[in-house]
């Protein structure tokens, strides 16, 4: 029989009003996997939990079990990444992060890999030189944790190994098709250059960022990366991914003449 309360560790990549004072807070837990627990008076000024149950904090808490939804009892800070509030480019990447944890985790299925990598890219991100690479990396480690890998070597209709040129990534078969098979019935291909293709075989290869922290990218490369990836997660996922269109956004705010995203 399954305890009344409980303790664990946690990443909070989610939360919504419940009612005038509650709030709904999804966690990315260490040992339980993604849990949806009520934080109760937690917008009141003088709740106990306030502070504790933000956005992005890692925390260790206990709760109780409920007939819907369990209550937290108590929570406390371990990590806040409060430095990731003050920089708008860096809190979109991590946002953006959190939606995707929320996207390719489910509920109660223990999935310590996912919350060992989404912390040690939180941790890198308040001063990592190209958040842009890092967030790369992390989505295909995501995606290689949650078995969707895009296969990028051999062609998903023949098996045959990928020559070095520019190719097309069949969505629908989570993978680049060779020119000899074509695409059949795809209903969406995505060109990707060759110059694309080499950063795409590199994140799928260092399961370390630390080799790939300062490697240079191409801005046509940079763009048909990113699009390749939100392509195949979109598709994966079944829905649009909010966040994603927020980063858009921050990042063109940065680029621009009187761009100040931090």
């Amino acid at each position: 029989m399954r305890s009344r309360t409980y303790s664990t560790e946690g990443l909070v990549i989610r939360q919504y009003p419940l009612g005038e004072a509650d709030r709904i807070v999804t966690l990315l837990t260490r040992d339980l996997g993604k849990i949806r627990v009520v934080a109760k008076g937690v917008r009141r000024p003088k709740s106990k939990l306030g502070g504790q149950m933000e956005l992005l904090s890692q925390v260790a808490l206990t709760a109780s079990v409920g007939r819907d939804l369990d209550v937290v009892n108590e929570a406390q800070t371990v990590n806040r990444h409060q430095n990731l509030s003050q920089r708008l480019d860096r809190l979109s990447h991590a946002i953006y992060l959190c939606e995707l944890l929320d996207g390719f985790t489910t509920e109660h299925s223990s999935n310590y890999p996912a919350y060992r990598l989404a912390l040690d890219t939180l941790s890198r991100m308040d001063d990592v030189a190209n958040p842009w690479l890092l967030v790369r990396h992390f989505e295909m480690r995501l995606l290689d944790e949650s078995g969707f890998n895009p296969e990028l070597t051999q062609c998903v209709e023949c098996g045959a190994m990928l020559e070095p040129q520019d190719h097309r990534f069949n969505v629908s078969a989570g993978g680049v098709s060779c020119p000899s098979c074509g695409f059949g019935e795809a209903t969406a291909v995505v060109p990707v250059q060759l110059n694309a293709m080499k950063v795409l075989r590199l994140l799928q290869r260092e399961r370390s960022f630390d080799r790939l922290d300062g490697v240079r990218i191409s801005k046509a490369a940079r763009y048909d990366v990113e699009r390749l990836l939100t392509t195949h997660i979109r598709y994966i996922l079944e829905r649009e991914l909010r966040s994603a269109d927020f980063v858009r956004k921050v990042s063109q705010l940065a680029e621009s003449p009187s761009g100040q995203a931090g």
